[in-house]
Protein backbone atom coordinates (compact mmCIF):
# COMPACT_ATOMS: atom_id res chain seq x y z
CA UNK A 1 0.00 0.00 0.00
CA UNK A 2 1.59 3.28 -0.96
CA UNK A 3 1.22 6.64 1.35
CA UNK A 4 -1.66 8.02 -0.60
CA UNK A 5 -3.59 4.91 -0.32
CA UNK A 6 -2.31 4.94 3.42
CA UNK A 7 -3.66 8.61 3.75
CA UNK A 8 -7.14 8.08 2.44
CA UNK A 9 -7.60 4.52 4.82
CA UNK A 10 -5.97 6.29 8.29
CA UNK A 11 -8.74 9.45 7.14
CA UNK A 12 -11.60 6.78 6.94
CA UNK A 13 -10.53 4.95 10.20
CA UNK A 14 -10.15 8.49 11.93
CA UNK A 15 -13.93 9.51 10.79
CA UNK A 16 -15.76 6.47 11.83
CA UNK A 17 -14.27 5.66 15.01
CA UNK A 18 -12.86 9.34 16.10
CA UNK A 19 -9.62 8.94 16.33
CA UNK A 20 -6.42 6.63 15.71
CA UNK A 21 -3.38 5.86 17.34
CA UNK A 22 0.05 5.26 16.22
CA UNK A 23 0.43 1.90 17.12
CA UNK A 24 -2.77 1.33 15.19
CA UNK A 25 -1.50 2.60 12.25
CA UNK A 26 2.25 0.90 12.94
CA UNK A 27 -0.05 -2.70 13.27
CA UNK A 28 -2.76 -1.62 10.46
CA UNK A 29 0.03 -0.89 7.85
CA UNK A 30 3.37 -2.58 8.52
CA UNK A 31 4.94 0.88 9.18
CA UNK A 32 7.22 2.21 11.41
CA UNK A 33 6.44 4.84 14.19
CA UNK A 34 8.46 7.75 12.58
CA UNK A 35 6.38 7.14 9.48
CA UNK A 36 2.89 6.60 11.06
CA UNK A 37 4.04 9.59 12.87
CA UNK A 38 4.98 11.05 9.13
CA UNK A 39 1.53 10.51 8.46
CA UNK A 40 -0.65 12.14 11.13
CA UNK A 41 1.82 15.43 10.72
CA UNK A 42 1.10 15.47 6.86
CA UNK A 43 -3.24 14.76 7.11
CA UNK A 44 -2.99 17.07 10.24
CA UNK A 45 -1.07 20.09 7.95
CA UNK A 46 -4.00 19.96 5.22
CA UNK A 47 -6.58 19.68 7.85
CA UNK A 48 -7.75 16.64 7.11
CA UNK A 49 -7.72 15.02 10.76
CA UNK A 50 -6.38 16.76 14.35
CA UNK A 51 -3.01 15.78 15.74
CA UNK A 52 -3.05 14.77 19.10
CA UNK A 53 -0.82 13.12 21.60
CA UNK A 54 0.20 9.37 20.25
CA UNK A 55 -2.51 9.66 17.60
CA UNK A 56 -5.12 11.93 15.65
CA UNK A 57 -8.59 11.94 16.02
CA UNK A 58 -11.06 13.88 13.38
CA UNK A 59 -10.92 17.62 12.64
CA UNK A 60 -14.08 18.66 13.16
CA UNK A 61 -14.57 22.00 15.49
CA UNK A 62 -14.24 21.80 19.20
CA UNK A 63 -17.85 22.97 19.91
CA UNK A 64 -19.06 20.15 18.10
CA UNK A 65 -20.69 17.79 20.26
CA UNK A 66 -21.34 14.32 18.40
CA UNK A 67 -25.39 13.18 19.59
CA UNK A 68 -25.82 10.81 22.65
CA UNK A 69 -26.92 7.95 20.72
CA UNK A 70 -23.68 8.13 18.73
CA UNK A 71 -21.29 8.68 21.57
CA UNK A 72 -23.30 5.42 23.69
CA UNK A 73 -22.44 3.51 20.55
CA UNK A 74 -18.10 3.99 20.82
CA UNK A 75 -15.77 1.85 22.90
CA UNK A 76 -18.75 0.34 24.73
CA UNK A 77 -16.77 -2.21 26.48
CA UNK A 78 -14.11 -0.18 27.51
CA UNK A 79 -16.80 2.18 29.13
CA UNK A 80 -18.59 -0.58 30.45
CA UNK A 81 -15.70 -1.33 32.42
CA UNK A 82 -15.14 2.02 33.73
CA UNK A 83 -18.28 2.27 35.17
CA UNK A 84 -18.03 -1.19 36.73
CA UNK A 85 -14.29 0.26 38.44
CA UNK A 86 -16.09 3.92 39.57
CA UNK A 87 -19.43 1.85 40.76
CA UNK A 88 -16.47 0.08 43.53
CA UNK A 89 -16.01 3.05 44.26
CA UNK A 90 -20.04 3.42 46.07
CA UNK A 91 -20.53 1.91 49.59
CA UNK A 92 -24.05 1.95 50.92
CA UNK A 93 -25.37 5.00 52.25
CA UNK A 94 -23.15 7.39 50.02
CA UNK A 95 -24.95 10.79 48.28
CA UNK A 96 -23.57 10.56 44.89
CA UNK A 97 -24.51 12.74 41.49
CA UNK A 98 -23.95 11.27 38.58
CA UNK A 99 -23.38 13.57 35.95
CA UNK A 100 -24.88 13.61 32.26
CA UNK A 101 -22.48 11.56 29.59
CA UNK A 102 -22.21 8.26 28.31
CA UNK A 103 -19.32 6.63 30.79
CA UNK A 104 -21.47 7.68 33.70
CA UNK A 105 -24.74 6.09 32.63
CA UNK A 106 -22.61 3.01 32.75
CA UNK A 107 -21.93 3.47 36.45
CA UNK A 108 -25.75 2.68 37.15
CA UNK A 109 -25.99 -0.61 36.05
CA UNK A 110 -23.05 -1.70 38.73
CA UNK A 111 -24.93 -0.23 41.45
CA UNK A 112 -27.87 -3.09 41.73
CA UNK A 113 -27.20 -4.55 45.34
CA UNK A 114 -26.42 -1.20 47.12
CA UNK A 115 -28.45 0.36 49.54
CA UNK A 116 -29.43 3.36 50.55
CA UNK A 117 -28.28 5.51 47.81
CA UNK A 118 -29.17 8.90 47.51
CA UNK A 119 -28.61 9.89 43.66
CA UNK A 120 -29.00 13.13 42.10
CA UNK A 121 -28.15 13.68 38.37
CA UNK A 122 -29.60 16.63 35.32
CA UNK A 123 -29.43 13.30 33.00
CA UNK A 124 -32.95 11.79 32.31
CA UNK A 125 -31.24 8.28 30.79
CA UNK A 126 -29.40 7.93 34.06
CA UNK A 127 -32.48 8.42 35.53
CA UNK A 128 -34.13 6.09 33.92
CA UNK A 129 -31.76 3.49 34.32
CA UNK A 130 -31.64 4.13 37.89
CA UNK A 131 -35.31 3.33 38.31
CA UNK A 132 -35.00 -0.14 35.89
CA UNK A 133 -32.05 -0.74 37.83
CA UNK A 134 -32.93 -0.14 41.50
CA UNK A 135 -35.40 -0.05 43.75
CA UNK A 136 -36.31 3.47 44.99
CA UNK A 137 -38.35 1.64 48.18
CA UNK A 138 -35.67 -0.04 48.98
CA UNK A 139 -32.32 0.93 47.17
CA UNK A 140 -32.02 4.52 46.51
CA UNK A 141 -33.53 8.03 47.03
CA UNK A 142 -33.55 9.42 43.42
CA UNK A 143 -33.06 13.58 43.31
CA UNK A 144 -33.55 15.28 39.40
CA UNK A 145 -32.42 18.47 39.00
CA UNK A 146 -34.85 19.90 36.76
CA UNK A 147 -34.06 21.96 34.29
CA UNK A 148 -34.24 22.78 30.71
CA UNK A 149 -34.03 19.43 28.39
CA UNK A 150 -31.56 19.63 25.85
CA UNK A 151 -33.42 17.46 23.04
CA UNK A 152 -30.73 15.48 21.94
CA UNK A 153 -28.44 15.07 25.22
CA UNK A 154 -32.04 14.64 27.24
CA UNK A 155 -29.69 16.35 30.20
CA UNK A 156 -30.83 19.53 31.90
CA UNK A 157 -28.93 22.69 31.54
CA UNK A 158 -29.88 25.91 32.90
CA UNK A 159 -30.67 28.04 36.47
CA UNK A 160 -32.54 24.89 38.27
CA UNK A 161 -29.64 22.27 37.69
CA UNK A 162 -26.77 25.09 38.81
CA UNK A 163 -28.70 26.18 41.79
CA UNK A 164 -29.23 22.21 42.68
CA UNK A 165 -25.66 21.66 42.57
CA UNK A 166 -24.71 24.37 44.68
CA UNK A 167 -27.41 23.14 47.62
CA UNK A 168 -26.70 20.11 47.55
CA UNK A 169 -22.95 19.00 48.94
CA UNK A 170 -22.82 14.94 48.22
CA UNK A 171 -19.90 12.12 48.97
CA UNK A 172 -19.05 11.76 45.64
CA UNK A 173 -19.63 13.42 42.18
CA UNK A 174 -19.42 11.40 38.85
CA UNK A 175 -18.10 13.90 36.05
CA UNK A 176 -18.32 12.87 32.38
CA UNK A 177 -16.08 15.44 30.59
CA UNK A 178 -15.34 15.98 26.76
CA UNK A 179 -11.62 16.82 26.58
CA UNK A 180 -8.56 15.83 29.07
CA UNK A 181 -5.61 17.74 28.65
CA UNK A 182 -2.59 17.99 30.55
CA UNK A 183 -2.38 22.09 28.97
CA UNK A 184 -5.96 22.61 29.31
CA UNK A 185 -7.28 20.67 31.45
CA UNK A 186 -11.66 19.42 31.46
CA UNK A 187 -13.35 20.98 28.73
CA UNK A 188 -16.74 20.27 27.33
CA UNK A 189 -18.40 21.22 24.55
CA UNK A 190 -21.56 23.26 25.88
CA UNK A 191 -21.03 26.55 27.75
CA UNK A 192 -24.24 25.49 29.93
CA UNK A 193 -22.92 21.74 30.91
CA UNK A 194 -19.45 23.42 31.68
CA UNK A 195 -21.03 26.23 33.82
CA UNK A 196 -22.94 22.94 35.65
CA UNK A 197 -20.06 21.05 35.94
CA UNK A 198 -18.21 23.80 37.62
CA UNK A 199 -20.97 23.89 40.13
CA UNK A 200 -20.67 20.57 40.75
CA UNK A 201 -17.10 20.60 41.44
CA UNK A 202 -17.22 23.16 43.85
CA UNK A 203 -19.96 21.35 46.28
CA UNK A 204 -18.65 17.68 45.69
CA UNK A 205 -16.55 16.01 48.78
CA UNK A 206 -14.94 14.10 46.66
CA UNK A 207 -14.79 14.66 42.61
CA UNK A 208 -13.96 11.78 40.25
CA UNK A 209 -14.05 12.16 36.45
CA UNK A 210 -15.31 9.00 34.64
CA UNK A 211 -13.66 9.02 30.78
CA UNK A 212 -13.01 6.95 28.40
CA UNK A 213 -8.52 7.15 26.95
CA UNK A 214 -10.35 8.74 23.67
CA UNK A 215 -11.01 11.76 25.59
CA UNK A 216 -7.26 12.21 26.50
CA UNK A 217 -5.01 14.67 24.84
CA UNK A 218 -8.38 16.48 23.91
CA UNK A 219 -9.17 20.26 24.14
CA UNK A 220 -13.25 21.22 23.26
CA UNK A 221 -14.51 24.17 23.61
CA UNK A 222 -14.99 25.61 26.75
CA UNK A 223 -12.72 25.46 30.11
CA UNK A 224 -14.55 23.50 32.77
CA UNK A 225 -11.21 22.99 35.68
CA UNK A 226 -7.80 22.26 36.03
CA UNK A 227 -7.07 18.62 36.46
CA UNK A 228 -6.08 19.19 39.81
CA UNK A 229 -9.43 19.94 40.71
CA UNK A 230 -10.67 16.41 40.69
CA UNK A 231 -9.67 13.58 43.40
CA UNK A 232 -9.67 10.80 40.48
CA UNK A 233 -9.89 10.02 37.06
CA UNK A 234 -10.75 6.55 36.56
CA UNK A 235 -10.04 5.41 32.67
CA UNK A 236 -8.41 2.58 30.69
CA UNK A 237 -5.48 1.20 29.27
CA UNK A 238 -5.44 2.79 26.18
CA UNK A 239 -4.07 5.95 27.93
CA UNK A 240 -0.40 6.86 26.80
CA UNK A 241 1.70 5.99 30.51
CA UNK A 242 3.53 8.95 30.33
CA UNK A 243 0.39 10.95 30.45
CA UNK A 244 -0.68 8.85 33.09
CA UNK A 245 2.09 9.13 34.94
CA UNK A 246 2.15 13.56 34.52
CA UNK A 247 -1.33 13.67 36.02
CA UNK A 248 -0.57 11.08 38.75
CA UNK A 249 2.37 13.56 39.44
CA UNK A 250 0.03 16.60 39.84
CA UNK A 251 -1.47 14.59 42.49
CA UNK A 252 -4.64 13.08 40.92
CA UNK A 253 -5.35 9.53 41.14
CA UNK A 254 -5.82 7.57 38.21
CA UNK A 255 -7.58 4.18 38.62
CA UNK A 256 -6.94 1.88 35.28
CA UNK A 257 -10.43 -0.14 34.50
Amino acid sequence: MNAVERHSRIIEIVLEKGRITIPEICQLFDVSEMTARRDLNELDRRGLLRRIHGGAVANLGRSYEPPFPMRAAKNQEVKAAIGRKAAELIYDGDSIALDVGTTTLEIVRWLKGKRNLTIITNCLPIANRVVDVLSLEADARLIITGGIVRPRELSMIGALPERAYQEFHVDKAFIGIAGISLDDGLTEYSMEDAQIKKNLLRSAREKIVVADSSKFGVTTFVSVAPLTAVDKIVTDAGVPPEMIEQIREMGVEVVLA
